[in-house]
């Protein structure tokens, strides 16, 4: 007998054929049948007009601790998403010395200021009972929902072996032995692989470079070798150039660390954009000397055009301009009196139109913001307004009247930047971009800076663009992005398709409304902590090894989700 059957469905596979209309039927968490089912089952639904496709794998997202306290990897379950890669960018939660208890703290400060994730969330919200990064995965085993794999982050790494050393120093010949020997330790448990950051966006919690941006060459691919002596393995890094445009050197590293493992790397994030032409291009030289080189670099790009908001009293992109961090460091008060000054602003907005501030001189047109949340009687009814037009009314600069407006709320205001690439000629781009070998989809970040972007719903919303926006691709092509395409990067096994003997990942939904809903404040972290949400629309269920996670966008309770080990869940994708 079959445990369920979705009768009557359009199976858009994966694969990117063309759709078709078939029931499946599922037993034991696998597809068994599709086709004309006539075999009885426990349970069944009529799908007609509904389309079923395979689950949705997110390459990036920082989960690591969120599974703890929510294993349902809301909002990204709720969209389909039914696999997540977490462990991304250099960091993760293990392994941790059990020498020194201190480095938990260190790590979730770390994780707090890089992250964007809430301090009291990863205090209170998970159990830090683990040494070695198994520990870490076995803690997680049977409580999860989604499918999850992880990377090791290469600082977690560095901090074990190294200590407070690891950041500024750099390893004797015997801490790198034993620097290699932890990380085969990890990858023997399951790890996916290396994920590694030399971004100078990337400070820990005392405002000093994380620990991996102290690596040289030798040491990176000394770890890149050992990615290649494990089945199923992968690398993840982050360099300086992935928020613009790489140097010659950070091509060279990324083209040498993937040849020496013969395992893909894919870097985070393509930023698509019509008014710098020369991007593209530029960023897309990584993957051709790769390829020449016997490796493989992938970049990861998103498909739409995330949802964040922005503040001047907190952590966000802004501080990440160059020459800002200082300054919007500052307290409050004096934060204030220095934004104030017409000689400080002027400073500020020559280096966010810098080249040195590279992708982020998107954020310094501050006429385009919108006024979001505020807290002074004296910018009651300014929510929803664009800045341009208060600061036209008040005969001022537009990055003038914005500190205006954000100093009568102590820094407190919600700003939300309009897009400056939202115009049909970075549209098309992206349409074309996507259609590279070396190009996939990805990097929602979710689970990270959870109260300043909401990128988890980027799949609903894709696939709403594709069904009845813009269509600059075709549903099947979509959702063979989503689905197919990740699954094979990272080499899993039966997953990404609905096929006979595939694992039941699947999500059904209607072609008419599928879309995710406007990113809205919620405060259910630990402590009360806030997080953007976006609910999803037009799904209709998500099943997940077979069994019902989603209905109606409501979590049902089920945690069949498991942790892919590499070797195990995962076989190797080889670039040689």
């Amino acid at each position: 007998m079959l445990d369920h059957v979705i009768k009557g469905a359009t199976v858009v596979d994966g694969t990117g054929a063309l759709g078709y209309t078939a029931d499946v039927g599922i037993r034991d968490g696998r597809i068994v049948a599709i086709g004309t089912v006539t075999e009885a089952s426990r349970t069944s639904e009529d799908a007609s007009g509904l389309v079923l496709a395979p689950g949705f794998v997110d390459p990036h997202t920082h989960y690591d601790a969120q599974l703890f306290w929510d294993p349902y990897a809301t909002p990204s379950l709720n969209h389909g998403v039914t696999t997540v890669a977490g462990g991304n960018c250099g960091f993760t939660l293990a392994p941790l010395n059990p020498a020194r208890p201190e480095d938990a703290d260190y790590t979730r400060r770390m994780m707090s200021k890089v992250e964007g994730m809430s301090l009291v969330a990863l205090e209170e919200g998970a159990p830090w009972n683990w040494h070695s990064f198994g520990d870490y995965l076995d803690a997680l085993e049977g409580r999860i929902a989604v499918n999850a794999g992880f990377m090791v982050g290469h600082c977690a790494l560095r901090r074990y072996v190294m200590g407070a050393d690891a950041v500024g120093g750099q390893p004797t010949g015997e801490q790198l032995e034993q620097m290699l020997t932890l990380f085969h330790e990890a990858m023997d448990a399951g790890a996916w692989g290396l994920s590694t950051t030399q971004s100078s966006t990337h400070s820990d919690g005392d405002g000093r470079p994380v620990a991996s941006r102290h690596a040289k060459p030798a040491e990176l691919l000394a770890l890149s070798k050992a990615v290649g002596e494990h089945e199923g393995t992968q690398i993840e890094a982050i360099v300086a150039g992935c928020l613009d445009q790489f140097s010659d050197d950070e091509i060279d590293l990324f083209v040498e660390m993937s040849a020496a493992a013969g395992r893909p790397l894919n870097w985070n994030v393509l930023t698509i954009d019509a008014a710098v032409p020369e991007r593209v291009p530029r960023q897309l030289v990584a993957s051709e000397r790769a390829r020449k080189a016997g490796g493989r670099v992938v970049a990861l790009t998103m498909p739409i055009l995330t949802p964040m908001n922005m503040s001047l009293g907190t952590f966000c992109a802004l501080n990440l301009i160059p020459g800002w961090g200082p300054i919007l460091a500052l307290p409050v008060p004096e934060r204030i009196a220095r934004l104030r000054d017409p000689s400080v602003r002027a400073e500020m907005l020559a280096r966010a139109n810098s080249k040195e501030a590279g992708v982020f001189r998107r954020l310094a047109n501050f006429g385009r913001y919108v006024i979001g949340d505020t807290y002074s009687p004296a910018n009651d009814g300014l929510t929803g307004q664009v800045v341009k037009d208060i600061a036209a009314r008040r005969r001022q600069e537009p990055f003038e009247c914005l500190v205006e407006i954000c100093a009568h709320d102590d820094l407190r205001t919600v700003l939300w930047p309009m897009p400056t690439d939202n115009d049909t000629d970075s549209w098309s781009l992206r349409a074309e971009t996507w259609q590279h070998p070396d190009v996939m989809l990805g990097g929602s970040d979710a689970g990270a800076h959870l109260d300043r972007m909401c990128g988890a719903p980027y799949t609903t919303r894709f696939l709403g663009d594709c069904l009845r926006g813009r269509k600059l691709t075709t549903l099947e092509a979509a959702v063979k992005m989503l689905t197919d395409d990740p699954a094979r990067l990272f080499g899993l096994r039966e997953r990404g398709r609905v096929a006979e003997g595939f694992h039941a990942d699947l999500v059904l939904f209607d072609p008419e409304r599928i879309d995710a809903g406007k990113a809205t404040l919620a405060h259910d972290l630990p402590g009360e902590s806030p997080r953007l949400d976006s609910k999803a629309i037009g799904v209709t269920a998500v099943w997940v090894n077979g069994v019902e996670s989603i209905r109606g966008d409501v979590v049902t309770g089920a945690v069949p989700g498991k942790v892919l080990r590499s070797g195990r869940d995962t076989q190797t994708v080889s670039t040689r």
